[in-house]
């Protein structure tokens, strides 16, 4: 059990609506989410925020998305964008003035100051840091300029950045996930935090943010624990200033690796959650795995329900390691998922794949009955939603659709000797039992020397199109004596023409 902090937990997750989302933008969310919900008894909240102050990236319709996969995935907020708060507004775009105020109160206290180098000053003067064998960060050359340099630079028509005066001192603190954290001076240089054409910076707007709203643990991507001595230095300065109350605890999460030992970029074809939700992954399943990336609920149980891991979840038990994304196991976890679920959930979760433009049968075609009546079976053989449409469209199409590789696999020499006597046996077989139908393919077998398993390749081909798929016997029962029978008749006219 993890111990309760000393106040209660805020903690937020503040995405930039630019694309798809990522699977470990996911996971960042999942772990605040779980975090927030394992204290929700102490009053822990969760904070969902918007940073969109990047105009050329950010897009109306990948913020919608964003709150379109947050319910999906099942992380319900307690302030943010729909259901507002105290610290409203939750995007970014809309709290301009808010930054531009603090910014004014760091240049006026000392802990700011304009900076009117050029890009290709300090591109220069970086190129000679690095020939030295020196830091290349800026080299604090505007730190202390007199009024005669300022006056000279505007006369030049030079318009200045703002830079945050960082402190001449070693930054040490204690990360959540790895433990104490040491950064020297020569390491962490001033940085800026407004542009010249005044808008802010990331490097300003996330901290002020987590100020004014009060958040107690920053948990994130382990891409940006080097921006954290500056961080600390920022919220120690806006303390002073009376806008921030504390430093929050901070824990950076481990890489997410795609193929290659390299970290799962934006690029990569299985970074998006568009992906698996088009491919019918379970939220819960997905989730489940996600968490194992970095997390685990004891050595011996990969799979857990979402209620299992907020009971379970401390941030202190994160591994600091790279985790390596696994879509085979992903896929494994999602399964059990899928059987987890009652027959109906079932039933209803697949919907959207027994319907145009998923399904190849026309909407008359569908027969409900039969649905429900091979839904069970379907359950335990799907890895992801999606695979129900390919598995079921026998029973709804008028004729089933071959796969070439499986018709020459199956239909072999002597192959309609025995769906001729397949067809005899089942002709007299009782159709309300599918171990009848498995005793009359069997007998077929044995009538031609073969076990069970070869007999009924051809005639699993003959009806389904493929060689492997739901169980064949309660298949049959469900698609019906007559339609069994013609596509058995049809697949002989085929192997004789």
């Amino acid at each position: 059990m993890a111990s309760a902090p000393d106040s209660p937990v805020r903690v937020r997750f503040c995405p930039s609506p630019t694309g798809n989302p990522h699977v470990g933008l996911v996971r960042t969310a999942l772990f605040n989410w779980a975090f927030a919900r394992h204290h929700h008894g102490s009053g822990a909240q969760f904070v969902f925020r918007i940073e969109d102050t990047d105009a050329a990236r950010d897009s109306e319709e990948s913020y919608n998305q964003l709150l379109d996969s947050m319910r999906w995935l099942g992380f319900d907020w307690d302030e943010g964008p729909e259901i507002g708060g105290p610290h409203a507004p939750y995007r970014q775009s809309q709290r301009m003035d808010l930054y531009k105020d603090v910014a004014a109160k760091l240049l006026d206290s000392g802990h700011a100051y304009h900076c009117y180098c050029s890009q290709e000053e300090l591109d220069t003067r970086r190129e000679a840091a690095r020939a030295a064998g020196k830091p290349s960060g800026y080299d604090g050359h505007c730190r202390d300029l007199s009024a005669e340099q300022v006056e000279e630079y505007q006369a030049q028509g030079r318009v200045p950045i703002v830079r945050f005066r960082m402190p001449d001192e070693t930054i040490t603190f204690t990360d959540l996930v790895r433990g104490e954290l040491t950064f020297t001076p020569e390491n962490v240089p001033d940085y800026g935090i407004v542009r010249a054409n005044g808008a802010p910076l990331y490097t300003l707007v996330n901290p002020v943010d987590d100020a004014l709203m009060e958040i107690t643990h920053v948990l994130r991507g382990e891409d940006l624990l080097s921006s954290t001595p500056r961080q600390i230095a920022l919220y120690k300065a806006l303390t002073e200033l009376g806008i921030a109350k504390r430093t929050p605890a901070f824990g950076h999460l481990p890489y997410v690796m795609g193929e290659g030992n390299k970290k799962l970029s934006k690029r990569d074809p299985q970074a998006s959650l568009n992906l698996y939700r088009e491919r019918g992954f379970l939220p819960e399943g997905l989730l489940n795995y996600l968490s194992l990336l970095g997390w685990s609920l004891s050595a011996d149980q990969d799979v857990f329900t979402i209620d299992e891991m907020v009971a379970a979840f401390d941030i202190k038990d994160v591994n600091p390691n790279p985790a390596r994304f696994d879509l085979k196991k992903a896929e494994a976890i999602n399964a059990d998922h899928i059987r987890m679920l009652d027959v109906k959930d079932f039933t209803e979760r697949c919907a959207p794949w027994l319907r145009a433009p998923f399904a190849p049968w026309a909407p008359e075609d569908f027969d409900e009955a039969k649905w429900q009546a091979i839904a069970p079976h379907a359950q335990t053989r799907l890895k992801v939603l999606s695979e129900i449409t390919d598995n079921v469209d026998f029973l709804f199409l008028p004729e089933p659709v071959f796969d070439e590789a499986s018709w020459a696999k199956a239909m072999k020499e002597g192959a309609g000797d025995l769906l001729r006597t397949a067809r005899e046996k089942l002709e007299s077989a009782d159709w309300t039992s599918a171990e009848s139908l498995k005793e009359a393919v069997l007998a077929a077998g044995e009538a031609h020397g073969l076990k069970l398993g070869k007999a009924q390749a051809p005639v699993r081909v003959a009806v389904t199109g493929r060689t492997v798929g739901l169980p064949l016997f309660e298949s049959l029962e469900i698609l019906g004596k007559e339609k069994t029978l013609a596509r058995i008749d049809a697949a002989l006219a085929r192997l004789t023409a």
